[in-house]
């Protein structure tokens, strides 16, 4: 055991503070993981997310599931000392939805990759988002199948050179993004790896709502991507990546400006609403019935001085006015009205 010689579980209720590095299993070290590959960093995000919220008491560990399909990415789970399930290629999350329904009070998180997830598993990942199924999904997308010899994906840049695209892919790439919104998901967003502490955020917020939830990360991918795209080392990638990502509220600015954002990786939350979650619809979560308390207070009635009352709208109606207060600077509409006064 990795904390054996404190005598101290890393499951069950936490006794002290752990260290997100004691949900790791050392016992698999070396990782498989290409060197500059950018799963390391949801790796760190998870333990971290996982970690913090144990000690918060948000969550226990004894209770949560790692689920993976095949891929790079699909070897996550085997490194976390969780329990976890190493499924078949394009069905984590079928997998996912049995051990839910089977047992509503695990947290189920399904690790997958953007061939696992949006090319064989497309079917099972828009019914996941259709129901709204209670499991957090986080995708690695890499543009490409890594594991298996870099083929082109669903989410291959047009243009990218692949394996199976070696005079560059002609085909325009999904956003499976937009696809889980669009299908029902709760919570959507994309990130990339250069913003690890923002991904340990969204997992977090994820574990906390009902629902479907559905975290892509853009990582970099040297070994199979990378080298066929003049991009050979990970910090090439990573300067893509830097060089290249813009939010959705710029990618809406720029196109309605007419410019073309189809290079872009369009970054952020793409939907955060609080729909009922498959297990509510079934019945299997039972609604809280919350007592509502009445307060009566009793307030001293206020005279009110009508034409200053009116003479104060009257000020706040003229443009200038109207100007300063939809641009929030409330300082500004301040001296006007003061000057108003001396006057």
């Amino acid at each position: 055991m990795v904390a054996e010689a404190e005598e101290i579980e890393i499951r069950g209720e936490a006794k002290r503070e752990i260290d997100y590095m004691e949900l790791l299993r050392k016992d698999r070290l070396p990782h498989i993981l290409c060197e500059g590959c950018g799963i390391g960093t949801i790796i760190n995000s998870l333990a971290k997310a996982l970690a913090e919220m144990s000690i918060a008491g948000e969550i226990d560990l004894d209770k949560v599931v790692l689920v993976s399909g095949i891929g790079c990415s699909s070897r996550v789970p085997g490194y976390f000392n969780l329990d976890s399930l190493h499924t078949t290629h394009g069905r984590p999350l079928a997998f996912a939805t049995g051990i839910k329904l089977a047992n509503p009070e695990l947290k189920v998180i399904v690790i997958t990759g953007d061939g696992d997830n949006i090319s064989i598993g497309g079917n099972h990942f828009l019914h996941a988002c259709r129901r709204n199924m209670d499991i957090v999904t986080i995708c690695a997308n890499n543009y490409n199948y890594g594991m298996t010899g870099g083929q082109h994906s669903p989410t291959t840049p047009k243009g990218a050179k692949t394996t199976t695209t070696p005079r560059g892919n002609v085909e325009p790439a999904i956003d499976a993004c937009k696809v889980a919104a669009a299908s029902g998901a709760n919570y959507v967003v994309r990130l990339t790896v250069l913003v690890p502490d923002e991904i340990k955020k969204a997992i977090k917020k994820a574990l906390r709502k009902e629902g479907f939830s559905y975290i892509e990360v853009v990582t970099q991918c040297p070994t199979a991507y990378g080298r066929r795209n003049k991009m050979r080392t990970a910090i090439k990638m990573l300067e893509y990546f830097r060089e290249n990502t813009i939010t959705i509220s710029k990618a809406k600015e720029l196109e309605e400006a007419g410019e073309d954002i189809s290079g872009k990786i369009i970054v952020g939350e793409y939907v955060d609403r609080d729909r009922p979650g498959f297990l509510r619809l079934l019945g299997l979560i039972k609604e809280e019935k919350v007592k509502e308390k009445k307060e009566v207070i009793e307030v001293e009635e206020i005279e009110v001085d009508k034409e200053k009352v009116e003479k104060v709208i009257k000020k706040l109606m003229k443009p200038k006015a109207r100007y300063l207060i939809e641009e929030g600077k409330a300082e500004d509409l301040e001296k006007i009205i003061k000057e108003e006064d001396k006057k």
